[in-house]
């Protein structure tokens, strides 16, 4: 849900009419939310 929620955020719309581009649009939108992620998620590593 709070992925959803996130992809809504970037925009309620596809502008694309193509459906091949919409379904780039969304690759777009979803690579930009996984970095995003990418950047928030800890590294733990193991001491001693």
């Amino acid at each position: 849900e709070t992925k959803m929620h996130c992809v809504k955020l970037l925009g309620q719309k596809l502008m694309a009419r193509d459906f091949d581009r919409q379904v780039a649009e969304l690759q777009v939108r979803i690579a930009v939310l996984n970095s995003y992620t990418a950047l928030g998620t800890t590294v733990t590593e193991a001491m001693g």
